[in-house]
């Protein structure tokens, strides 16, 4: 870990951006962190004397130079708007990192400028609880100082990987970014139909969800099994499981899943238009 950076500005404090928040306050990351959004901050926050929060843009732009890194946590959808206010109140050395799905490079280098250090991430929400999978990617301005303070924000939250490739970060949204949904969908299928074969509901959803969250657990114990050989490995020969997953292993599922994550690739490059 790098030392402090003096200050680190975050616009937009909603659920992901509030994860970071209390992510680098809990590992002081930053002797200051300058917030603007247009609501109140949480209690947990406001108290903090580090942080100091704004709600309008014209208070917080005269601060913006103050800051390392400038953290992007908005909606998709207003990013332009975001970017064209800050644009001319910022630094030329200041690294720019975006967590919105959909925003490329090339789109942040239109308001900024080419030279402007730009990074593209894409984290989850386990990013809360400090268990998220965020995966980086950066313009060809990005120093490696900065690469460091950007591992540094993210892993506060959970694990990193870099991606060479940016045309793979929809892929990466698709998967990872979008992944947590899919993963409670199951527990609610789960229990649905643990109900159908005469559960009560209390004791089908406690059931689901303390399997999923225990498998979960098991893969992440040793990471060095496959998936494949985890299912395997509680796969009996002539057994109830592998009568389930001769059903659920007809090749349907794995047509729903490439169709789910297609849409939501398809969608992540619509955002970026």
């Amino acid at each position: 870990m790098t030392s402090a950076l003096p200050a680190i500005s975050l616009i937009g404090c909603g659920k992901m951006g509030g994860a970071l928040l209390r992510g680098w306050i809990s590992k002081g990351l930053a002797d200051r962190f300058l917030i603007l959004d247009p609501h109140s901050l949480p209690p947990e926050f406001a108290q903090i004397p580090a942080v100091t929060a704004f709600t309008r843009l014209e208070d917080y732009l005269p601060r913006q130079k103050e800051a390392a890194v400038i953290v992007l946590a908005v909606k998709p959808q207003i990013m332009d708007d975001v970017c064209a206010a800050l644009a001319p109140s910022i630094t030329p050395e200041t690294l720019v990192l975006s967590i919105a799905a959909g925003r490329t490079i090339v789109g942040f280098e239109r308001h900024f400028g080419v030279s402007q250090p730009v990074i593209r991430a894409m984290p989850n929400t386990p990013a809360s609880i400090g268990r998220g999978m965020t995966v980086m990617t950066s313009n060809a301005a990005v120093r490696e100082d900065q690469r460091v303070q950007a591992e540094d924000l993210l892993q506060a939250t959970g694990r990193l990987a870099w991606l060479a490739d940016e045309a793979l970060m929809d892929a990466v949204t698709a998967v990872s970014g979008s992944g947590p949904a899919y993963v409670f969908l199951l527990m609610e299928t789960l229990a649905a139909a643990g109900e159908k074969l005469g559960l009560d509901p209390a004791l089908a959803g406690v059931l689901a969800r303390e399997t999923v969250t225990g498998a979960a657990a098991l893969a992440d114990q040793d990471t060095d099994l496959s998936a494949a050989t985890l299912r395997q490995n509680v796969t009996s020969p002539g057994g109830t499981t592998e009568a389930a997953l001769s059903v659920l292993m007809d090749g349907t599922l794995q047509s729903l899943f490439d169709r789910a994550l297609s849409a939501a690739r398809d969608r992540g490059k619509a955002l970026g238009q």
